[in-house]
């Protein structure tokens, strides 16, 4: 039997669909705030006016907080997470191991189903194992950077096995279960309904979004006053350019091989740049005050709005740069990366909202072929490296056998390794990547996550030296603004004073 997710309505607004009527309304209104009160059915027609219209912000006010569990990390990272209007506190499969029989589990016949069943107990047995393969290595390195910790056993496994589980995930397949806290506007719970027929998990987002709009009904019926039945998934722009381009056909080397290339051997290659971001810049700070460049120069104009000795909200725990007058100077550069990095690290490096990509269906890469990345630290381990390579290799012969078997790519993918390469480009102005790379270049950063921050921080400096000194990690900004403690990680500590670094010296296994 296929698996749905678990939904529950935990938090709303009261009265969400009068409220929205009630905003409308007081834009016009000479008698000051209407409330909810204030609204009845003579109204309605308000909001389905505004709703033709495509004047939605009156339906953000009202905001849903859902709780998730028994969704596939798949569907999070092609659906719930792939757009910039949520907020989601998920369960870490960096430090929660990942028990037994909780993945996603399609509708398929008896045969596929049962190799699709085999291949997760497969894929689970080698988490455990790589889990266990790793210790050794994992220590050694953990050791090198706490050698103080060596005496305190307990600490020390404790905090090897939560490394080891970060790299062990690799295998696991993104089927794989979560469970979230999933809060959204009124508009964006709308445009799920419309667009939950989408090509990658088309059958679980239409669960998962149909119990979210059953939810919705039971709490305020009247949204039904416009409510849009979902676009047909061959409506859809990606499933019928899909069709025309492939017309059932695997897709083959070609795209993977010229896009491998492109990068010259980087984790994330910058392709695109605001070419002349810097004086723009400076010229924009100077704007801010009402200065000529006589009375400050592009150097000095820089330095006063990027350097945190002198623009101290960079040591504040509380990001305010899009609050301060003198930081929003920094939303005219911008930068577009071209990047490859596993599932598990994009399902991160999706959550920074404001430097946002265009992910792509992953049919379009599934040649056959094992595509993958391997952790570093993998590397460093000739046996977990065997048993890494075991494991990919498996899990891409079980794809084929399911595909032998007549199963659609949709549920195909839900076998894919966390490792499985992902390819795509990403565009940040420099305000929004500034804040990226002060929480990715941290040494506790999830460590591919951090290795593309470090190549794209790298490339920016050479381009825009001005602008790319000043890409650090939270211990160095807070450092130059002296704020102290200089960690702001507490117990979390990594164990390098990364602040007294050079960039060129960065290093980390762990």
């Amino acid at each position: 039997m296929a698996s749905t997710p678990k939904v529950s309505l935990v938090k709303a607004f009261p009265s969400p669909f009068r409220n929205a009527i009630a905003t409308a309304r007081t834009c016009y209104s000479s008698k000051g705030i209407i409330t909810d009160e204030d609204v009845s059915e003579k109204h309605f027609h308000i909001a389905k006016s505004t709703y033709q219209a495509g004047h939605h912000t009156t339906l953000q006010h009202a905001s849903f907080q859902f709780a998730i569990s028994d969704i596939s990390r798949h569907t999070i990272w092609s659906f719930l997470h792939s757009h910039p209007f949520y907020n989601s506190e998920q369960v870490s499969q960096r430090y929660v191991e990942v028990k037994p029989g909780t993945f996603h589990v399609p509708e398929m016949k008896s045969e596929a189903l049962r190799v699709y069943l085999e291949a997760h107990d497969r894929l689970m047995d080698y988490y455990h194992r790589l889990n266990d393969s790793l210790g050794g290595v994992t220590t050694s390195a953990y050791l090198s950077r706490f050698p103080a910790r060596k005496s305190d056993v307990k600490k020390t496994d404790r905090d090897v096995k939560k490394k080891t589980q970060e790299i062990a995930r690799y295998v696991l397949p993104v089927s794989t279960f979560a469970y979230l806290y999933h809060t959204i506007s009124g508009v964006t719970l709308l445009r799920y309904w419309r667009y939950c027929n989408q090509a990658e998990t088309p059958q679980e987002t239409r669960d998962l979004v149909g119990a979210m709009i059953r939810l919705l009904l039971d709490y305020d019926p009247e949204f039904r006053e416009i409510l849009q039945e979902p676009m047909l998934l061959e409506e859809t722009p990606e499933y019928d350019h899909f069709q025309k381009f492939w017309e059932g056909n695997r897709p083959d080397q070609s795209f993977i091989a010229e896009f491998d290339e492109s990068l010259d051997g980087r984790v994330s290659k910058l392709i695109g740049w605001t070419g002349q971001a810097e004086s723009v810049l400076a010229a924009s700070v100077r704007e801010v005050y009402g200065l000529t460049r006589d009375k400050l120069s592009d150097e000095e104009a820089i330095d006063l709005v990027l350097n945190p000795a002198k623009n101290r909200i960079f040591g504040e725990s509380l990001n305010l740069t899009t609050h301060s007058k003198i930081s929003r100077t920094l939303v005219h550069p911008h930068y577009t990366f071209r990047k490859k990095i596993s599932h598990a690290a994009d399902s991160q490096d999706q959550r920074h909202r404001m430097t946002p990509a265009s992910r792509p269906l992953l049919a379009t890469h599934l040649t056959g072929s094992p595509d993958y990345i391997t952790p570093g630290i993998i590397l460093e381990d000739p046996a977990s490296h065997r048993l890494y390579s075991e494991a990919m290799e498996f899990a891409w012969d079980a794809m084929t056998k399911l595909k032998t078997l007549g199963v659609s790519d949709d549920q195909i993918q839900y076998l894919l390794p966390n490792a499985v390469s992902v390819r795509f480009s990403e565009s940040s102005d420099l305000l929004n990547l500034h804040h990226k790379h002060q929480m990715r270049l941290c040494y506790n950063a999830q460590e591919e996550i951090w290795r593309a921050s470090l190549d794209e921080s790298v490339q920016i400096s050479e381009i825009h030296p001005l602008i790319g000194k000043y890409l650090l990690p939270p211990c160095h900004q807070r450092f130059l603004s002296e704020v102290r403690p200089v960690c702001p990680e507490g117990d979390r500590f990594c164990g390098v004073k990364v602040w007294r670094l050079n960039r060129e010296d960065y290093q980390r296994l762990i």
